[in-house]
């Protein structure tokens, strides 16, 4: 989980980076022929005909609207909003997943670390201060994105006997289909390095799906959940190294109530309750 939110910190900064330049049905697109790169050898390996044997198809769809809403209204937030404040959004998905996975999945919160998801929300306004931006429209896609987000982790978590390489591979086949459909009257010419990038967006965000569904699958999600948080961290460090954005003490007194909130949670949490080894699917990844 740890790994796989690095990993999708990058993905929000390269997105952020494309998205000045292109619009978001064509990133879509050429990041979901990037992410094949990596899905073609896996689902070679499995099996094509594998990708239509799944469990509890209605669930399977929804996962899949989910994860399209999460990466779509993503892109659509972050081409007019500060990154900063796009991730103030998604660092709520924490609570949503706490709640969700309370009431959906069985899996009992006790009163200390509901206390300590709350504290490091708060720790996130304290870092991330909210603009006057953030009453637009764009906020709403924000909004709907972290919540998309948290709705497709929790999911994820359901659908846990359901290999890796299938969940990744119809998530990417859906934000393919949708980048087609919004790229209609608005592709862009674009330079090799363009190019490249968005492909690189494309395996990246594979890297991330795939890290993050498996822990999914070997961990409570309201567990996992608070380590989302270790995004903020890694949005300070990129923001300094790619932006130049030296964070203030306001920032850097936010992200230690996050990390402390973070670590409490994963300290109270009971490790009898992982998933035994059996009941993951041994598919390798």
């Amino acid at each position: 989980m740890l790994l796989g939110d690095l990993l999708f910190a990058l993905n929000d900064a390269m997105g952020k980076w494309l998205m000045t330049s292109f619009a978001v049905g064509q990133v879509l697109v050429i990041r979901s022929l990037g992410a094949f790169i990596l899905l073609g050898p896996m689902i070679a390996r499995q099996g094509p005909m594998a990708l239509f044997r799944v469990e509890q198809k209605g669930l399977q769809f929804m996962r899949v609207a989910m994860a399209t809403g999460d990466v779509a209204l993503f892109y659509a937030a972050v081409a007019y909003l500060p990154l900063a404040d796009v991730m103030t959004f998604y660092m709520a998905g924490p609570i949503y997943i706490a709640a969700l996975s309370h009431f959906f999945l069985g899996e009992k919160i006790g009163w200390r670390r509901w206390l300590a998801v709350l504290v490091g929300f708060a720790g996130v306004v304290i870092a991330l201060r909210p603009s006057t931006a953030m009453l637009s429209l764009p906020s709403l896609f924000g909004l709907a994105g972290s919540f998309s987000f948290a709705l497709s982790l929790v999911m994820s978590r359901y659908l846990r006997s359901t290999s890796d390489t299938t969940l990744v591979t119809w998530q990417t086949v859906a934000a393919l289909a949708t980048g087609i459909a919004l790229s209609i009257d608005h592709w862009q010419p674009a330079t090799p390095i363009d190019w490249s990038g968005m492909l690189l967006l494309g395996v990246v965000a594979t890297c991330a799906h795939l890290l993050i569904t498996r822990s999914l699958k070997l961990a409570p999600a309201s567990l996992l959940a608070p380590l989302q948080y270790t995004l903020l961290l890694w949005a300070i460090v990129l923001g300094y190294i790619f932006f130049n954005d030296i964070p203030d003490l306001q920032i850097v007194i936010g992200a230690s109530i996050i990390v402390f909130a973070g670590l409490f949670i994963f300290h109270r949490k009971n490790l009898k309750e992982t998933v035994p080894a059996e009941a993951v699917p041994p598919d390798g990844h």
